[in-house]
């Protein structure tokens, strides 16, 4: 079920802003709005993000310079 959200004392600047990100779109400004709300909310945030990174990169051995360069070296071969 869609809902109706307000949102007060935005700048008229950023208004008009919005506004024209919305017509190169095609789009009117509450389809805009919409759209990037969508994509806001499927997007995790940065604390969402961590734990997930944290185990990926635990996962790893962390890389040295010398590992790294006999790696290129090896590639290059």
């Amino acid at each position: 079920m869609a809902v109706t959200i307000t949102v007060h004392d935005v700048p008229e600047a950023v208004r008009d802003a919005l506004a024209a990100r919305a017509a190169r779109d095609g789009l009117s400004l509450d389809g805009y709005l919409r759209e990037r709300l969508v994509e806001l909310a499927a997007r995790p945030t940065v604390s969402d993000a961590l734990p997930g990174i944290r185990a990926r990169a635990r996962a790893f051995p962390p890389l040295d310079a010398v590992r790294v360069v006999r790696d290129l070296d090896a590639d290059r071969r």
